[in-house]
């Protein structure tokens, strides 16, 4: 069953692209992690227009990482969450995400937020870039790495 895509596209390209967590992280404190393709990608997305988008479950994610320490920030959470979201386009978790996040297969990750986050991806008809491997390998949803 395929979904109607929210963001249309321009000359075959994606309008929108969705940002795995672990990749804001990234671009905010250690942008080398960023493979070549994903680093043209975001550049291209910010060159162009296109946009770069969460879900709004990667702004609860930010703060639980800050909360137990694995990301450490000069300013406040507050702060940070609120550059985020100047940053990027904030999808909300639909009701039809939810349904289509009990859908993916076997293969993709168990992780909830992961699962949201790619489920976000496939009603929303847009790309999703990340480096996590389990993702990728499940085919379940197309990625950019």
């Amino acid at each position: 069953m395929s979904f109607p895509p929210r963001f249309q596209t321009k000359n075959g390209r994606t309008e929108v692209i969705l940002v795995d967590t672990h990749v804001v992280v990234w671009l905010a404190f250690d942008q080398a992690q960023l493979s070549k393709n994903a680093r043209v990608t975001i550049n291209d997305a910010r060159l162009t227009g296109e946009g770069l988008a969460i879900s709004d479950i990667t702004l609860l994610e930010l703060a639980t990482l800050s909360n137990k320490g694995r990301i450490r920030l000069n300013i406040s959470i507050e702060s940070f969450l609120r550059e985020v979201e100047t940053r990027f386009i904030i999808l909300p978790i639909s009701g039809l995400a939810c349904v289509r996040m009990l859908e993916l297969p076997p293969t993709y990750p168990k992780d909830p937020a992961d699962r949201i986050i790619g489920a976000t991806a496939l009603v929303e008809g847009v790309p999703l870039l990340t480096a996590d491997r389990e993702i990728r390998r499940s085919r379940a949803v197309h990625t950019i790495w």
